[in-house]
């Protein structure tokens, strides 16, 4: 059992506070409808079923994940007694409105790329484990990538970089590995281009300029289109990536962009969770 599930198996259990402030009512049927206030991108629904399962609730479910949600629609319906669709409010509430406001800034992201980007998101690998799957559902409903690349490949950052000593050095470490590489270009060991151009020298698939500096990504981009030599060379880019960037970033013919806190620090969907009848 789970973090998760442990927490659900110890809210399933009855509890005497809801016996003694709800009395005589502790019997009536409800009916509890969960709607979102704005417009979005459903995630999290996955988990939330989970959660109404463990309480014992009849759930009819509106909307899956990664399906969009106007103001006002409808979510879901919940019917039981009025402990667990109490004990439902906030787990729900919580459970979907994270989630759905990632999957919702990753909608947008992919609606600025116009399908001419590969837009990835990786740094749900950085969030705490108790909710890093949490997170990784919601950017996949999204809709965004989670790899820069889908076949097997090889990341070697920053780190990679400064034991081996340079660009060259590290990729030549790497050679014998048959997976496409990727590495970092910061500009550590010499001038970005000049990391660029012995990226390329030395086989690498993916250049990642993983500065936030347009300059130094504009640097690196003209190595790759000046390059016969690398046509099959593609350009990532991070750091400090913004929605709203995206389309200057697709114009400048960037490859692949990865985009995190942008993505992650989006603020949740707002939902409202109201009783709505009896019986």
């Amino acid at each position: 059992m789970n973090d998760f599930e442990s927490l659900l198996a110890g809210l399933a259990m009855p509890d005497p506070f809801y016996q003694r402030i709800l009395g005589e009512s502790s019997n009536l049927a409800l009916t509890a409808v969960l709607r979102s206030q704005e417009d979005g991108w459903l995630a999290g629904v996955c988990f939330a079923e989970k959660a109404a399962s463990a309480l014992g609730i009849k759930a009819e479910w509106k909307r899956k994940n990664g399906e969009r949600i106007r103001k006002g629609g409808e979510i879901a319906r919940f019917i039981s007694l009025p402990e667990p669709i109490l004990k439902l409010e906030n787990l729900v509430i919580g459970l979907i409105s994270k989630p759905s406001g990632i999957a919702s800034a990753a909608k947008r992201a992919l609606r600025a790329g116009s399908g001419k980007i590969r837009l990835v998101c990786g740094g749900w690998k950085k969030h705490p484990f108790l909710i890093k799957e949490m997170v990784r559902e919601a950017v996949t409903a999204g809709g965004l990538d989670q790899r820069i690349l889908d076949e097997p490949f090889l990341y070697l950052d920053k780190n990679y970089v400064r034991i081996f000593g340079g660009i060259g050095e590290t990729l030549r470490a790497a050679a014998d590995n048959r997976a496409a590489k990727v590495i970092q270009v910061r500009g550590e060991f010499a001038p970005i281009a000049e990391e660029a151009r012995e990226a390329i020298r030395n086989g690498a698939r993916v250049v990642m300029v993983d500065t936030g500096s347009w300059e130094d990504l504009d640097k690196v981009l003209r190595v790759i289109k000046a390059g016969k030599q690398s046509s099959d060379v593609q350009i990532a880019f991070a750091g400090g990536i913004r929605i709203e960037d995206i389309p200057a970033l697709v114009r400048k013919g960037v490859d692949i962009l990865d985009i995190g806190a942008t993505i992650l620090d989006a603020p949740w969907l707002e939902l409202s969770y109201d009783v709505v009848k009896e019986g």
